[in-house]
């Protein structure tokens, strides 16, 4: 059996990054993940694919649709999905293969194979199943046995699979699905009004799709303030993207290629027609109900994106004493050791949000902790964004949290239409908005609506990590001409001072 300082379980972002710091700290220190490829959902098939084919559709949407009033004359606009996938799958390699040779670099220990505790301290990882099906003797299929002063479980998350909606891989798929589909679907329909479905609804919508996203609450993106998601939704629907709010999905129901009536469209829809497969109905028809009343959505493929669960399967955490909260969320305390002394959890397997900077914070803290330094996370404020065009980010309380917690705020506005390098950028679309106590001024959060709003939240999260206020933020400089002086003059506007607006 191996030894080591510490154990981690899991190299997603969380992971190798409580890993890396680990090593920093002098500790020895081996780090277990199901892929031999490191970087969890997060590299492999999550934010990073899903970023590559943001920005390539962003590319191709503007050449197709806006190009022409900058003066730029392409000609024809074509995609080609083959390329298209393989630029996001050299992306992803580019990454994880800088992710093993630091790990390398760190003298890391990596194993490859699924970890499941076998006592307190111990930890058997075993070939993955489809490597397993190669092996005869069982024996064989044990990589390594474990032992660590220090276990930290970073399994992360996976999509939560509704029951009357089962993934097939094919029709009905996960967000690992839809990053990969080799043709443009014509209709896809996503269930789930957040940031991953908004966003490869977003990816395929540029791409030609007829995209429907289903939300069950009244608005999307919920977190978000109404101003915010009014405008925002409206930006999405001008892009194309159809949503349907209040809808509570029911099922799906499978066309069959005998079904007449259902498997083709009619000889009048044909005639104009040129593409024979097109003329092909839906493979599935998603049912949902408004206010009692029956609705229906053909659907090529069901993007199912209703959130993500944490992913303990197989853990075997009985073994190890390590309970769980009424989520299935594993227990911890305000240092993230669970119930079982000297295991410890990070990232998306407790409370907190599923982010993979959250967890990476996490994931640094426990290193120093366990190395007895001081650690340190302020879960108040992490950042949330969702990557589409505009982008929509968040930190702390906004405004309409603000009011229904009873706290009275002052709130300062600013529009990018009137920000010069938007216009010059055809970014105008979207605002800034920031939020302080009434009484002291302190930030209390932002929500920003806009063209690389989650890279311009980032000031904002400074300021509120130092306690600063509406006022030191409105008197740090900003270079001009850019989309940054947008956050200025709302912490100016939020004592009435916006200089570039009334």
């Amino acid at each position: 059996m191996s030894s080591f300082d510490v154990l981690i379980l899991g190299a997603g972002p969380g992971g190798y990054v409580c890993a890396f710091r680990a090593a920093q700290l002098g500790l020895k220190v081996a780090l277990v993940d199901k892929r031999a490829a490191l970087g969890g959902t997060c590299l492999n098939v999550g934010c990073i694919p899903s970023k590559a084919l943001l920005n390539a559709t962003e590319h191709f949407a503007w050449a197709k649709h806006h190009a022409a009033e900058s003066g730029i004359k392409l000609g024809s606009v074509e995609i080609d999905v083959a390329a298209l996938l393989k630029k996001k799958d050299t992306v992803v390699g580019k990454l994880t293969g800088g992710i093993a040779q630091l790990a390398k670099a760190r003298k890391i220990t990596v194993f490859t194979g699924t970890a499941a505790f076998t006592g307190p301290k111990t930890v058997r990882v075993t070939a993955t199943s489809s490597e397993q099906s190669a092996i005869r003797d069982p024996q064989s299929a044990i990589v390594a046995d474990l032992s660590a002063t220090h276990i930290v479980i970073a399994t992360g998350s996976a999509p939560v699979e509704l029951p009357f909606l089962k993934f097939d891989g094919q029709t009905v798929v996960s967000s690992d699905d839809a990053i990969s589909f080799p043709a443009v679907p014509k209709k896809l329909v996503v269930v789930g009004g957040g940031a991953i479905g908004l966003e490869l609804g977003s990816v395929w919508a540029r791409l030609g799709a007829e995209v429907t996203v289903l939300e069950f609450l009244p608005k999307i993106v919920a977190a978000y303030d109404d101003d915010i998601v009014r405008n925002f939704t409206r930006l999405l629907q001008k892009q194309g993207l159809k949503i349907e709010t209040g809808a509570k999905v029911t099922g799906v129901k499978f066309q069959t290629p005998d079904s007449k009536s259902q498997s083709s469209a009619s000889s009048s829809d044909q005639s104009a027609v040129r593409n024979p497969q097109s003329a092909i109905a839906s493979a599935a028809i998603l049912t949902a109900e408004r206010d009692g009343k029956p609705l229906e959505f053909p659907a090529d493929k069901v993007l199912v994106a209703v959130g993500r669960r944490p992913f303990t399967d197989g853990l075997n955490l009985a073994a190890a004493g390590v309970e769980l909260d009424d989520k299935k969320r594993i227990k911890v305390d305000g240092h993230l050791r669970t119930s079982a002394a000297g295991i410890w959890a990070i990232g998306d397997v407790v409370a907190g949000p599923m982010l993979a900077h959250k967890a990476e914070e996490d994931g640094v803290a426990v290193a120093e902790w366990i190395a007895g330094k001081a650690g340190h996370i302020d879960w108040d404020v992490v950042p949330a964004i969702v990557y589409t065009d505009p982008e929509v980010a968040g930190v702390g309380l906004g405004e309409d949290g603000a009011k229904a917690k009873g706290i009275e705020v002052k709130v300062g506005k600013f529009n990018f239409a009137a920000n010069g390098r938007a216009l010059a950028s055809d970014a105008a679309d979207g605002f800034v908005k920031l939020i302080a106590d009434a009484k002291t001024d302190r930030l209390l959060g932002a929500q920003i609506l806009g063209r690389g709003a989650g890279e311009l939240i980032s000031e904002v999260v400074a300021h509120m990590s130092y306690g600063g206020s509406a006022e030191d933020l409105a008197r740090t400089i900003h270079a001009h001409p850019t989309m940054s002086e947008a956050v200025k003059e709302a912490a100016l506007a939020v004592s009435k001072s916006a200089l570039h607006a009334v």
